[in-house]
C-alpha cells in the first residue's frame, strides 16, 4: 500500500505550446549553495552530490545559485554563467542526475547588494547590514544588460543540459531589492510604483522565456512573506506572481524572509510547515504550479499538504541534505529510517556564512561523496562501542552496516546520550528524531546493545574484541567555588531531566549552548500543539494577514515565569560563540522574556541566605550579590576517557572519538563525523 499517494504522484507541468514536462513525483530539491561550486574538482564532487540525491528519488534539483555575472556574486572571484567556458563542465553534472531519472534546474542568483566586494551593484546606493560595502545605483545601461545576462544564463545553462533555471526572487537578492521599498528609492521607470518596482523581475522572466522556447522549465523563487521593514504588501506579492506567471513562469517557488530578516524561518524552533497556509493563499491566485517549504523535513507531513491542495509540489533542501534517499525510503514504506533533518543549522548554513564547505550534522557524507565511502568490509571484525550518545551511535551503525560484529555498551538505560537532553528543551525537540532514526538501524543492522551498566575494562580486555571505540563523551565540570555543595547548586543535568525544579529566581554559571539550554527550558512557556502557530507568530511578531509591509508587526513574546540570570566569565557578547545562524535567534528570545545576560562575571562564593541563596560574584570588577532560590551549574566539560589508559595497558586498541577525545565544548557534528569516518575506517 502506498502510504503517500499524492506525494509519490507524477505531475505533469504544462507548457505554453501544448506539451509538458513530467515529473516522477512531487518532490523538489531545493536550492543551496554548498561551497563545492568554489572547489577545483567542484564540478565533480557537485556530480555525485546531485546524482547522489536522484538516485534517491528526488524529482526535479535545483542546484545552488550562480550568477549571470561577476557583479552579482556574494564573494570577488565565485563561479558565474557568464560564457560558454563556465557551461561547459556542467554537463557532468546534468548526466550524472539524469542517468537516475531525475531533471536538474540551475539557480541563477544575483546578490545585489548582498554583495561583498566593491564591484557590487543594487536598484539603489544602500548597503545592507549584512555587507560593509555599499552598492553602486545600477543606471539604465546597467539594468539592461543584466537582464540580457540573466538570458544569456539560462541558455547556457540548456546549452549544459539543464532541464531549466530558477530564477531568484527572493530572500532578498537582487530581484527581490527591486520589489520592495526597503531596497529600491529609485524614482524612473523602475521604481515608486508596484508596477515598476516588479518591471526588473517581469522582464527578466520574460526575457529568459523567449530566449529559451516555451518547453524549458522556468522556476520563479518568490518572495511572499519579506519579514522587514519597506517590504511588499500582500496585494504586491500577488501581483508579482501573476505578472511573472504571464510573463512566463512555469512553476512559483513561494519562500519567505529576507536574509536581514530578524525572524526565523527554517531553524528547529521554526513550527514544522509554519507558512504553508500562505502558500495555499497564493496558490489560489495562480494557475501554474506553486512550490511548499520551509520546515517540510517528514513524509506523512509532505503528503498532507498536498492531498489537502495546499500546494503541487514540496521543497526540501535540507532534508535531503541529511538523507539523500529519502524518496526512495518513503517509497518503499520505511520512513522510519529516514535521517530526518532537524534543523540545526551547524552543519549546512553556520558553516557556509563561516566561509567552509557545506555538510549536515547528521549526515557527514553530505558534500563529501567522493571522500567519505562506506563499502562493505573486507574482514569482519569484532568492534565495541562504548558510550551510546550521537557520536557512539553512528559509529556502531556505520561499522555494523560494513558487516563487523559490533556490540554497543552504555552505563544508560537507554541510547541518546546528551541528545537525551537536547530534545527536552523547547525548540529542540527534533533531536528525537534522529535518536528514532538510530533506534531502528541499531535493530536492522544487528547490533547487540548492553545498556544500564558501565562497560568495565577488564569485560572489554577480556571481550575479544579487535578495536574498542570509546565514546563516552563528557562530565560535567564543577567549579571550585566555597558553597558550591549547598543545597540548591545542581548540575544542568538535574534540572533537564526534572529531577529538581528551581525556584523563581535562578542564576545560571556558564552562558555556553547548555547554560543557553538551561534558560530556554526555564523560562518558556508551556503551551497546547493547537497554540503554537499563533505562540511563534506572536513571539517573532509575524503578521499573516500581511496587511503591513513585509509582513511585520511588533512582537508580543509572553512572559517568563521565572527570574533568570545568565552569567559567563568571558567579558564578550553572551552567546557570542553559538551557531551563525540560531545564536541571534536565542538572545533574542532569552532578551525578549526579560533574561538578564552578563559577561565578564568572577565568582567568589556561594552562601546560604534563609530559604535563599546569596551568589557573590564581580562584574567586569563590579562587586554583585545575587539572592536566588536555585544555582545551576553549567560550567563546562571535561573529557570523559578514563577507560583508555586501562584498555591500552591491557593491549586492546582503542580509539576516542567526540567529547571523549576533545571536551571544550559539546559538539555534535564533530562527534558524528568522527564516529563515521572511523567505522568507515576499520
Amino acid at each position: 500500500m502506498n502510504t503517500y499517494p499524492t506525494l509519490l504522484s507524477p505531475l505533469a507541468i504544462p507548457h505554453a505550446d501544448g506539451t509538458q514536462t513530467l515529473l516522477r513525483c512531487r518532490v523538489l530539491m531545493g536550492s543551496m549553495h554548498t561551497g563545492l561550486e568554489e572547489k577545483p574538482d567542484g564540478i565533480a564532487r557537485m556530480a555525485a552530490f546531485y546524482a547522489e540525491r536522484a538516485r534517491g528519488g528526488a524529482a526535479l534539483i535545483v542546484t545552488g545559485g550562480l550568477s549571470p555575472n561577476a557583479e552579482g556574486n556574494m564573494w570577488a572571484g565565485m563561479r558565474t554563467l557568464a560564457s560558454a567556458a563556465d557551461a561547459a563542465p556542467h554537463r557532468e553534472i546534468t548526466d550524472a542526475v539524469h542517468a537516475h531519472g531525475a531533471l536538474v534546474a540551475m539557480q541563477l542568483l544575483h546578490a545585489g547588494r548582498y554583495a561583498h566586494h566593491d564591484q557590487g551593484v543594487a536598484p539603489s546606493a544602500r548597503k545592507s547590514p549584512l555587507s560593509a560595502v555599499t552598492p553602486r545605483e545600477m543606471s539604465e545601461a546597467d539594468i539592461q544588460r543584466t537582464l540580457d545576462d540573466y538570458a544569456r544564463a539560462a541558455v547556457l545553462a540548456q546549452g549544459s543540459g539543464y532541464d531549466g533555471v530558477e530564477v531568484m526572487g527572493a530572500e532578498g537578492y537582487l530581484i527581490n531589492q527591486f520589489a520592495a521599498p526597503r531596497a529600491n528609492q529609485r524614482e524612473d521607470a523602475w521604481g515608486g510604483s508596484a508596477e515598476n518596482r516588479m518591471r526588473f523581475a517581469v522582464e527578466a522572466v520574460r526575457r529568459v522565456r523567449a530566449a529559451t522556447g516555451p518547453r524549458f522549465l522556468l522556476i520563479y523563487r518568490l518572495s511572499m512573506l519579506d519579514l522587514v521593514e519597506g517590504g511588499c504588501t500582500w496585494d504586491e506579492v500577488v501581483q508579482l506572481a501573476r505578472a511573472v506567471q504571464d510573463a512566463g513562469a512555469s512553476i512559483l517557488n513561494p519562500y519567505v524572509g529576507w536574509h536581514e530578516a530578524r525572524v526565523p524561518t527554517i531553524a528547529t524552533l521554526v513550527p514544522r510547515a509554519a507558512f504553508v497556509a500562505l502558500t495555499a493563499r497564493l496558490k489560489r491566485e495562480l494557475r501554474v504550479p506553486v512550490v511548499a517549504s520551509n520546515r517540510i523535513n517528514d513524509p506523512a507531513l509532505a503528503e498532507s499538504i498536498l492531498a489537502r491542495g495546499d500546494a503541487d509540489l514540496v521543497s526540501m533542501a535540507r532534508p535531503l541534505l541529511a538523507d539523500a534517499d529519502f524518496v526512495n525510503k518513503a517509497s518503499a514504506g520505511r520512513a522510519d529510517e529516514i535521517n530526518t533533518c532537524i534543523a540545526c543549522n551547524q552543519g549546512c548554513l553556520d558553516a557556509a556564512l563561516s566561509g567552509q564547505l557545506t555538510g549536515c550534522m547528521v549526515n557527514p557524507r553530505a558534500c563529501r561523496e567522493t571522500e567519505l565511502v562506506i563499502e562493505p568490509a573486507a574482514q569482519r571484525r569484532r568492534i565495541a562501542v562504548v558510550g551510546a550518545g550521537p557520536g557512539g551511535l553512528a559509529a556502531a551503525t556505520t561499522a555494523a552496516e560494513r558487516g563487523h560484529d559490533v556490540t554497543l555498551f552504555d552505563a544508560a538505560p537507554r541510547v541518546g546520550g546528551q541528545f537525551n537532553l537536547a530534545q527536552r528543551i523547547p525548540g529542540k525537540e527534533e533531536y528525537a528524531e534522529t535518536l528514532r532514526h538510530y533506534a531502528t538501524r541499531l535493530e536492522r543492522a544487528g547490533v547487540r546493545q548492553v545498556l544500564g551498566a558501565r562497560a568495565e575494562p577488564a569485560t572489554l580486555a577480556a571481550g575479544g574484541f579487535d578495536h574498542v571505540i570509546l565514546a563516552t563523551g563528557v562530565r560535567a565540570r564543577t567549579p571550585e567555588l566555597p558553597g558550591v555543595d549547598l543545597p540548591g547548586v545542581v548540575g544542568y543535568a538535574e534540572v533537564i531531566e526534572g529531577r529538581c525544579e528551581p525556584g523563581a529566581r535562578v542564576a545560571i554559571i556558564g552562558a555556553g549552548g547548555i547554560g543557553f539550554d538551561v534558560a530556554e527550558l526555564l523560562t518558556h512557556e508551556a503551551l497546547g500543539a493547537a497554540d503554537e502557530g499563533a505562540h511563534f507568530a506572536a513571539t517573532w511578531g509575524i503578521d499573516f494577514s500581511v496587511a503591513a509591509r513585509g509582513g511585520l508587526v511588533p512582537p508580543a513574546p509572553p512572559q517568563s515565569p521565572r527570574h533568570v540570570w545568565l552569567l559567563q566569565r568571558k567579558d564578550e557578547t553572551p552567546g557570542k560563540r553559538l551557531g551563525k545562524t540560531t545564536g541571534w535567534i536565542r538572545r533574542a528570545l532569552l532578551g525578549r522574556r526579560g533574561v538578564h545576560q552578563w559577561a565578564g562575571v568572577a565568582y567568589e562564593r556561594i552562601e546560604a541566605q534563609g530559604d535563599a541563596l546569596a551568589l557573590h560574584l564581580r562584574v567586569r570588577g563590579e562587586p554583585r550579590v545575587l539572592v536566588v532560590d536555585t544555582v545551576v551549574l553549567c560550567a563546562g566539560q571535561d573529557p570523559d576517557n578514563a577507560l583508555a589508559p586501562a584498555l591500552e595497558a591491557a593491549g586492546v586498541p582503542v580509539t576516542a572519538i567526540g567529547g571523549a577525545r576533545f571536551a571544550a565544548e559539546l559538539d555534535a557534528t564533530r562527534a558524528i563525523d568522527e564516529g563515521v569516518r572511523l567505522a568507515a575506517s576499520l
